[in-house]
């Protein structure tokens, strides 16, 4: 419980107490999200908490950087961190032992960590920009694009047991574009990206902890702090996104969170010598919901004719409000449903092929259910409509 403690709460204090300051700053420097046509909100709000996300995420992660230099008797003279010099570091010996000995791996993935970082920090600036001067679609593309080939050239990619690197290192960069998409695509109610963001981040760590590693056998801890310290922030931004919204994560947030989630899910080792392969569909399960809702949205635009990437009021949220939810109800029912889904993940690595075959029916039943009462209701929805005009009609003549 102290390790939770230590992990989360660093990074929900950081971004909820940078939240207060940005409702203030934010409309001074021109971040503001204006009511139109297809927005929710009735009067413009504040659209930088995505820099309290980022915050929240990456103050913790520098505390931790210093800490390790101070906690080190021998410090690497090059660059290069290799296995025989974090081997000769000696922690310091007022450390409490289970801190000490986690302290060498976690020195030799911060290299790996400050390359995520750094990454997941241009795309926020992109969506910071864009949420400032309203970027046209095709560049920020093209930025993701660039950005999801560097990490996978990086070594950030998905495995999937598949030998063909051109093939891996394809789909690691739509799996990176994707979300980062999805998650822009999903916010657009009050507490609603986040909020998904939140239970995906629990449900990956509690996986990451249940999953041990092949060689050691120990959990995840790197992989599943990481996740933790996400939750604290997005769990502190959510103080001002929670209805009535005060603070709106932005473009800058969603494709932080997005381009996070989709990399960290890549590092994770799911499935190895004792744990079977199928578990590398965690992800997946844990983040149906926004991949749901950017696969509807574009199939929907498609058949009407519409460029997929102009927004609208297209979108998972706003077709539950349409079959008579209020905003609260919509954005509980989504919260309900990746939790749903989430939760298969917690058990793939427990079951055998028809287990795992089981969970997946069950996820794809429930996002079949949800899509058939969706289409239900607006086929009763344009029925209705339908016969008031056609009793208007007999009523003129």
């Amino acid at each position: 419980m102290w390790w939770l403690f230590f992990v989360i709460v660093p990074s929900f204090v950081v971004s909820w107490l940078v939240g207060f300051a940005l409702r203030v700053w934010a409309p001074r420097w021109g971040l503001v999200d204006r009511p139109g046509p297809r927005k929710v909100h009735d009067r413009p709000m504040p659209t930088s908490g995505g820099l309290a996300i980022w915050l929240g995420v990456v103050v913790p992660f520098a505390i931790l950087q210093i800490v390790l230099w101070l906690t080190f008797d021998a410090r690497p003279s090059q660059g290069l961190v290799t296995p025989e010099v974090v081997a000769g570091f000696l922690p310091r010996e007022w450390l409490p032992e289970e801190v000490a000995r986690h302290l060498p791996g976690v020195w030799a993935q911060s290299g790996r960590l400050w390359t995520v970082l750094t990454l997941a920090t241009f795309v926020m600036i992109l969506g910071l920009a864009d949420d400032r001067w309203k970027l046209p679609w095709w560049f920020r593309l093209l930025v993701e694009l660039i950005v999801a080939g560097v990490t996978v050239a990086e070594g950030y990619r998905l495995t999937l047991f598949i030998e063909v690197p051109l093939l891996t290192g394809i789909l690691s960069i739509l799996w990176i574009v994707a979300l980062i998409n999805a998650f822009n695509m999903i916010d657009n109610m009050d507490g609603l990206a986040a909020g998904v963001a939140a239970i995906a981040c629990t449900v990956l760590a509690a996986v990451m902890l249940l999953t041990p590693k092949p060689l050691t056998g120990e959990p995840q801890l790197f992989v599943a702090g990481f996740f933790l310290v996400m939750l604290g922030s997005l769990l502190g931004f959510l103080w001002h996104n929670r209805p009535p919204a005060r603070l709106f994560m932005g473009d800058a947030g969603s494709y932080f969170v997005g381009y996070l989630l989709a990399v960290i899910s890549m590092t994770a080792t799911f499935a190895g010598e004792n744990t079977p392969r199928h578990a590398v569909l965690a992800p997946l399960c844990a983040l149906t919901v926004p991949l749901y809702d950017l696969i509807t949205v574009v199939i929907i635009r498609l058949r009407a004719g519409a460029s997929p990437f102009v927004g609208d009021t297209r979108h998972f949220s706003h077709r539950l409000v349409e079959l008579g939810m209020t905003k609260s109800q919509a954005v509980l029912t989504i919260y309900l449903m990746a939790t749903s889904c989430g939760l298969g993940a917690l058990l793939l690595h427990q079951v055998d092929t028809f287990g795992a075959m089981v969970i997946l029916l069950l996820v794809g039943c429930m996002v079949s259910l949800i899509a058939i009462l969706e289409t239900t209701g607006r086929r009763a929805q344009r029925r209705t409509k339908n016969s008031q005009k056609d009793s208007l009609a007999g009523f003129s003549h």
